[in-house]
């Protein structure tokens, strides 16, 4: 059977914060090409970089996510599709490249009869007690 990748519409207002720590001479090249106008800041500087980055690698990464039947995009499960998993008697293994959500109303013991394992490369939105549940489930 052939995996297929799952492409789910990107919101540009949900990001995620990120810190790096940089040297001051790199930090003075960004300034410079920010003071030339080649960027309008620092910040886009550093996502043109990134996006530069994911572009070149982007057929490694996308033989990686075909590999590992990994969701891109946003995933969202409310409590009914969760439900719906414990009514069929499934569990789900649950691997997103992006943004993985759990709805506020599932309840931990719902998340563990239901979820078997989670994989996230980017971020997991979900409540305390959900994460403490599924805390062995989360790689």
């Amino acid at each position: 059977m052939a995996a297929q990748i799952h492409r789910l519409r990107d919101r540009a207002s949900e990001s995620e914060k990120i810190t790096i720590n940089l040297g001051y001479v790199d930090l003075g090249h960004i300034d410079l090409l920010v003071q030339e106008g080649f960027y309008s800041n620092r910040t886009d500087f550093i996502r043109t970089a990134i996006r530069t980055q994911l572009a070149t690698h982007g057929e490694e990464v996308r033989k990686s996510i075909m590999r590992h039947t990994l969701e891109l995009g946003l995933r969202h499960y409310t409590r009914a599709d969760l439900e719906a998993v414990k009514a069929a008697g499934e569990k789900l293994h649950i691997k997103v490249l992006g943004l993985a959500t759990i709805a506020p109303d599932v309840t931990p013991s719902l998340a563990l009869a239901t979820i078997e394992s989670i994989t996230v490369l980017g971020a997991l939105h979900a409540s305390k007690d959900i994460k403490r549940a599924l805390a062995d489930r989360i790689g």
